[in-house]
């Protein structure tokens, strides 16, 4: 057949594929559809930017209205303050560890004072020794009027001279001579090198006192003394009294050599409630 070529489609048939073969009989009514989707898409874009700008303008004018958190005012402010940032932390009352027991023999003062402060100790504590030549005497006039009574903890954590004389100082009080005893052992403000500790040298100590040496060491070194003494220091141990000297004073702790004042303002204030 003249002007034929192999592949080329019949007159009246559309190849697949080939552009301009799609088109066929319905090409007027599709270009009418693509001349009406050029005009769609700006239209749907112009309409999601006015629903934008409504949302926008909608939830301006509702923080006018009140809709959002209003500032808060300085009271406001001031009371969250407080809460977050208390002023004072309350104390623990530890008046349960309080002893009174009346035949605790490393106490001064009546069993039924208002007030009771314990003390933890080591009598190679050099802070200990300043303490009781600066602070106890003051301390100890309120245990003549019968106002407070003393109780002695020694926790002894600088090691076995610590311990042996916490056990001179009881056998010293079992001929009542502790309060002696004690003060002589810190003479001064100071304390004693190792060496003045050593057993002789604290039977020697109990010798200058007026007491009876030989009943002295017995005590010093008898059982009782010694578990009563660890038990002492055990107390200590689990309130955590490893830093010495540390108190209880009516029930609240108090760490360290603090000045007079300390002591004597906060057993003024118990006795002052204790009065009512």
């Amino acid at each position: 057949m003249v002007g034929a070529y192999p592949g080329a489609a019949a007159p009246g048939n559309r190849m697949i594929g080939d552009p301009m073969s799609e088109v066929g009989a319905d090409e007027p009514s599709q270009r009418a559809s693509a001349g009406r989707s050029r005009w769609l898409v700006p239209a749907a874009i112009l309409l999601v930017m006015a629903l934008l700008i409504a949302v926008v303008l909608w939830m301006g004018r509702g923080g006018e209205d009140g809709d959002t958190a209003a500032p808060a005012t300085d009271e406001q402010v001031e009371q969250e303050d407080v809460a977050e940032h208390p002023s004072e932390v309350a104390q623990p009352d530890l008046s349960h560890e309080e002893a009174r027991d009346p035949d605790d023999l490393l106490a001064e003062g009546p069993v039924d004072a208002p007030v009771v402060l314990v003390v933890f100790t080591d009598f190679q504590c050099p802070y200990c020794a300043r303490w009781s030549h600066e602070t106890l005497p003051e301390l100890r006039e309120y245990v003549d009027r019968g106002e407070l009574r003393i109780e002695w903890r020694d926790v002894n954590i600088y090691g076995d001279d610590s311990e042996r004389a916490a056990r001179a100082a009881l056998a010293a009080a079992k001929q009542g001579g502790l309060e002696e005893y004690h003060d002589m052992l810190f003479d001064g403000g100071e304390i004693r090198t190792g060496a003045e500790l050593s057993e002789d040298s604290l039977i020697s100590l109990a010798e200058e006192l007026g007491l009876d040496a030989e009943q002295f060491a017995t005590d010093m070194r008898s059982e009782e003394v010694e578990e009563t003494i660890s038990a002492n220091a055990q107390q200590g141990v689990e309130l955590g009294a490893m830093s010495t000297p540390s108190f209880l004073v009516g029930g609240t702790p108090v760490a360290g050599a603090q000045p007079s004042e300390v002591f004597t303002d906060m057993i003024d204030e118990e006795l002052a409630e204790a009065e009512g």
